[in-house]
């Protein structure tokens, strides 16, 4: 028995102008939303609450270090003691379709534009909510853990780097993907439901690199199916019972099982440096298993909910034992790593190769490059010298046998471009161990992971503990191959940025905190030396907000484009209306809805709310026009089973006014459509 306790809060930010984080495609901005954004937190006490673990799932694209330092400074100055470095794990689902601009470290300034305050401040707020949440309601309940198989739902979309792998080591599993998932259930001393965290390697890309609507995508669709299931006549975003869906090892796992063909033939590109024969590696992109991608979200996401369902309603192995928790921060561009008794090795200064700017099948990068580099390109070679700076010898060497494109351990202006003081966490639940990696790692560096801190925990007196590795917590690192696939360059090795040796480095230090919470020695590890954070205000090309304007005779809110008087299920219901810039309303409150969608009840004689903006099924589209004009599309697409009746659709905006040259404030508005029919023919 344990004290628990859930919470779930908006995090969405800011859904238009703002670089959406995980393609890094500069022109890959907000212009909309279809799904909220929400931090779902967990938080498992001791009886005698004398120990505490919280893990959170957030909605966002990865946790970033300053994102987590600013959490957590929160966290003490409301709690004190209670929540701290070593026993609160923030991990992102690694969605592409959320605001960027929440780094503090400058490779990220170039794709996210910046420092985006508003971006940073929604996520921080959105995140210590759903702890406060959770920490509010506190009950005595219970654990149970299931596993399974999910099918149809992944492939791995660098198969020749996991070729690369030892015969000997890949003859022990049945497939290049790990394909499974495991639930932790949480119910309450009587038996009520509170919620499941789930832990699956898939990337969340089911949404492709074309999209601007912020999203959670796959495993954010399958948060919504759980959460909509369980709490019953609820909208979206609310009821008690919350279901996150947590990453793992993703590294090269892709949601988009078709595989990859040239956009131009519709050959297969399925080969070492995924190009095509006409337009090279920008033609080579992986489809999903839908007719777009908003549907092939649905059934990968669908795919995962309906295997985490089962394995909820099934789950039988209850979690007991004590909580325990172990962080340390490492400089791992200096890790030393014996191998053997023989040999020593080091991790690097980070760096990025030439095979990063290839971007991957699920995106692929703007420029030319392709996947499987192992030489630089003497033209880029010169551009990066001239206005970046040479790579040092000794840096070049580390690295080897990646070409270094970007030389980011050793560009300090503004700011470093990456991090040198890197987190490594475990956070022990009974037989539980929840390993809490800073970045990507690949299916088999996470098998080696997952299975030496098992043997750790094995040979220390804790046998039978399971593993699950939760990905994107605490601070972004990018990729971690094995030595063997680094070999082979493709994009997640060029994106191994300490260099070939550090998985090595990585089961090293996790072991060792393994053993700490093993042999109850958590105590004397070292801490290892802190975090930098730099001094940043809010610098951004981020375009400053102007005051609005309306086209002559018009206000805000008012229909340009109005419904039409009937409508079948599965149709489109679509408005426009006079809009303006919804970052306006992001500035005002977390909790802003953009729309409803409301139905005509006579017998109580009114309008009711039956679907708001983080549906699935409505589509917020927002369009900047010339002088300070704008406009908003607002698309129902009206889902199977809709009760026949009367509905409409309403709009809720905010418009900036100048009172003064210094001053402006922000006026709230709204728009309704016409009323419309859905009959049942």
């Amino acid at each position: 028995n344990y004290l628990l306790g859930v919470g779930r809060a908006d995090c969405t930010g800011p859904v238009a102008e703002i670089p959406l984080m995980g393609y890094a495609k500069a022109d890959q901005v907000g212009g909309g939303l279809l799904t909220r954004l929400y931090s779902r937190a967990f938080i498992v006490a001791d009886l005698d609450d004398s120990k505490r673990v919280v893990f959170v799932s957030a909605d966002i694209g990865m946790v970033s270090q300053r994102l987590r330092l600013e959490v957590l400074k929160k966290l003490e100055s409301k709690y004190g003691e209670l929540y701290r470095q070593d026993n609160v794990i923030l991990s992102g689902t690694h969605t592409h379709s959320g605001p960027g601009g929440y780094f503090q470290y400058t490779l990220f300034w170039i794709t996210s534009k910046g420092l985006i305050r508003p971006s940073l401040d929604a996520i921080v707020n959105g995140i210590v909510k759903s702890i406060d949440i959770a920490h509010q309601n506190m009950k005595r309940g219970r654990l149970f853990i299931n596993k399974g198989t999910v099918e149809n739902s992944q492939i791995n979309r660098s198969p020749f780097s996991y070729l690369e792998n030892p015969a000997s080591e890949r003859s022990r599993y049945s497939s290049n993907t790990d394909k499974e998932m495991v639930v932790l259930k949480m119910v309450d001393g009587n038996g009520q439901e509170l919620g499941l965290i789930s832990w699956f390697a898939v990337h969340p890309v089911s949404m492709n690199n074309t999209n601007h609507l912020v999203n959670s995508d796959n495993v954010g669709y399958a948060s919504y199916l759980f959460e909509q299931e369980k709490n019953k006549g609820m909208l979206p975003g609310e009821g008690s019972f919350v279901a996150a869906f947590a990453s793992s090892n993703l590294g090269d796992v892709s949601p988009n099982i078709k595989g990859p063909f040239c956009v131009n033939t519709g050959q297969s590109c399925n080969n070492p440096q995924s190009t095509c024969p006409m337009g090279g590696a920008t033609m080579c992109m992986a489809m999903g298993p839908g007719n777009d991608m908003f549907d092939s979200t649905r059934i990968i996401g669908q795919n995962i909910y309906l295997k985490a369902s089962e394995l909820y309603e099934k789950a039988s192995q209850e979690v007991t034992g004590p909580l325990s928790s172990a962080h340390q921060w490492v400089n791992m561009s200096d890790v030393s790593v014996e191998l053997n008794a023989t040999h020593t090795v080091k991790t690097c200064k980070p760096a990025l190769g030439h095979s990063f700017a290839a971007g991957t099948i699920d995106g692929v990068g703007a420029l030319n490059f392709t996947q499987g580099s192992v030489e630089g390109d003497p033209f880029w070679d010169e551009i990066r010298d001239q206005l970046l700076g040479k790579p040092s010898n000794e840096t070049k060497a580390c690295h080897k046998p990646k070409p270094i494109l970007f030389n980011t351990g050793e560009m300090t202006w503004p700011h470093p471009w990456h991090p040198d003081i890197v987190d490594v966490q475990i956070a022990a639940i009974g037989s539980l161990a929840i390993v809490a990696v800073p970045g990507e790692f690949t299916t088999m560096s996470g098998r080696r992971l997952r299975e030496a801190v098992k043997r750790e925990f094995d040979s220390h007196g804790t046998p039978r503990t399971d593993v699950v590795i939760a990905g994107l917590c605490n601070v972004y690192t990018h990729y971690i191959t094995t030595y063997e696939e680094y070999q082979v360059q493709r994009y997640e090795a060029a994106s191994t940025i300490y260099g070939p040796h550090t998985l090595s480095a990585y089961i090293q230090l996790y072991r060792g905190l393994a053993k700490a919470i093993a042999t109850n020695t958590v105590q004397d590890l070292p801490r290892g030396p802190e975090p930098p954070v730099f001094n940043i205000g809010n610098v951004t090309l981020v375009p400053p907000l102007v005051v609005e304007r309306v086209p002559e005779n018009k206000t805000f809110g008012d229909v340009l484009q109005e419904v039409r008087q009937q409508y079948r299920a599965t149709e489109v219901v679509e408005v426009t209306f006079v809009g303006a810039n919804p970052r306006n309303s992001a500035e005002n409150a977390t909790e802003h809805n953009f729309l409803t969608v409301e139905r005509y009840a006579s017998t109580s004689d009114g309008w009711h709310v039956v679907e708001n903006d983080a549906s699935w099924d409505t589509r917020f589209y927002w369009t900047k026009g010339l002088f300070g004009r704008s406009t908003v599309i607002i698309e129902w697409h009206i889902p199977h089973g809709t009760e026949p009746g009367i509905y409409r659709i309403r709009y809720f905006g905010h418009y900036k006014k100048k009172l003064s040259n210094e001053h402006s404030v922000s006026i709230p508005f709204e728009g309704t459509s016409s009323a419309f029919e859905i009959t049942t023919l």
